[in-house]
């Protein structure tokens, strides 16, 4: 990392917590979609397949934000793109909700896309901008970051329980919760410098349309895309499996296996908040090799224990584990060259495969073999992950820094 004074200007500041607040709203938004499924697939009267089909659209639109997020950066800057993206995932949350009061199934896969366009959008442009904060600051940011996400998730879900729980009917929950994003966005996004991960005309006309796939000629990036696809798998399948792994695995209830999901949550977002001080003291490389050996130590109890007390250590374990892999990840992408939004979705853009591919793959191997038993594949990603570790590396001192003076906040 730079040997920058961590010390920030007070416009500085404010660039930073407009940062944390944008990620603790994009997993507030997330969780609130998610905790209300059952009472969307109840109004539109469809089975869990067709509802797999419809979810689809959250996917495919995440995929195309990505892909679009890095030379739209690279043209605009992450701040219009932040402002496009909230845009975009309200009108998709209020489609949504409009969709089931309407009971269309078309209307919320449509909905569904929107959202999926602007999280993608939203994850490229917010991980560029925390990657300069790095930068300025000298020292690591990006994993609190991605913690503020997961307490966003909690907070989310929590909302969400409390309008099931009241009967709130999806549409005005979505409904107040998209205009709430769209308000709040905008009241913090001016904070953010007007071109951070903006490249000058002359580098983009040289990249061209092609310069997307330009990036994949770097070794470096291929690697962290490994890093991430194999961190990212051992997260998602833990956030899509591991209560059900639980109840099936150890014959208990399904609020055993929520509470043992509570505690891999915990423990994730506990290791992002606090795991700065331990990318800064040993380095980026190093904690990934560390975490991905202790999210295989953490799998590997949970397939093994045989006993509820040592599998919730293994569930810590995994939690810890997992948690600052991807953003990581992401940070080395950021700084490994002079084009740093293209890198981290490229980056970006291979973790989030393993989010999309990862569930229905295991979901056939568990029918197969049993769950415990296909979290293997889980551990050979994060295995995967600690191999290539060193790709995580720090950046070098000739390494081009994506922000300019003149882009910082004068506030």
């Amino acid at each position: 990392m730079p040997t920058e004074s961590p010390t920030l200007k007070h416009g500085e500041r404010g660039w930073k917590t407009a940062t944390f607040v944008i990620f603790v709203g994009t997993g507030i938004t997330y969780a609130s979609w998610v905790t209300r499924t059952p009472a969307i697939r109840s109004s539109l009267g469809v089975g869990t397949g067709d509802m797999g089909l419809i979810i689809l659209g959250l996917s495919i639109g995440s995929m195309a934000g990505l892909l679009l997020a890095g030379p739209v950066v690279a043209r605009i800057g992450a701040r219009h793109v932040i402002t496009a993206a909230a845009a975009v995932a309200s009108l998709g949350l209020f489609t949504v909700g409009l969709g089931s009061g309407v009971a269309i199934a078309a209307l919320v896969g449509l909905g569904l896309a929107f959202t999926g366009a602007g999280f993608g959008m939203c994850e490229v442009a917010l991980n560029v901008e925390g990657a300069a904060i790095e930068k300025r600051m000298g020292r690591s940011f990006l994993p609190s970051l991605h913690g503020a996400f997961s307490l966003g998730t909690l907070a989310g879900a929590g909302l969400g329980a409390i309008a099931e729980l009241l009967d709130i009917p999806v549409p005005l929950h979505l409904g107040v919760l998209a205009v709430v994003v769209l308000v709040s966005s905008g009241s913090v996004v001016a904070l953010l410098p007007p071109a951070t991960g903006r490249e000058a005309t002359r580098t983009r006309r040289r990249a061209g349309i092609s310069g997307a796939l330009t990036v994949w000629r770097d070794t470096r990036i291929v690697l962290l895309g490994l890093i991430a696809l194999g961190m990212a798998f051992a997260e998602g399948s833990a956030n899509d499996w591991l209560p059900l792994g639980i109840v099936d695995g150890y014959g208990v209830g399904s609020a055993t296996g929520a509470a043992f999901y509570v505690v891999f949550v915990a423990a994730m977002t506990s290791g992002r908040l606090l795991g700065g001080r331990v990318v800064d003291r040993y380095g980026r490389s190093v904690t990934v090799r560390w975490s991905a050996a202790l999210a295989v130590a953490g799998i590997l109890t949970v397939i093994l224990a045989g006993n509820l007390i040592v599998a919730a250590v293994g569930c810590a374990l995994w939690g810890v584990g997992v948690a600052l892999g991807f953003p990581l990840a992401l940070s080395a992408a950021a700084d490994s060259g002079a084009d740093p939004a293209r890198r981290v979705s490229a980056v970006s853009t291979l973790g989030y495969m393993a989010f999309l591919v990862g569930p229905p793959l295991l979901g056939l191997l568990g029918e197969q073999f049993g769950l415990l038993q296909a979290f293997y594949v889980v551990l050979a990603g994060a295995v995967l992950a600690g191999l290539v570790a060193s790709a995580a590396g720090e950046a070098r001192e000739t390494d081009e820094v994506p922000l300019a003076e003149e882009q910082i906040c004068s506030k």
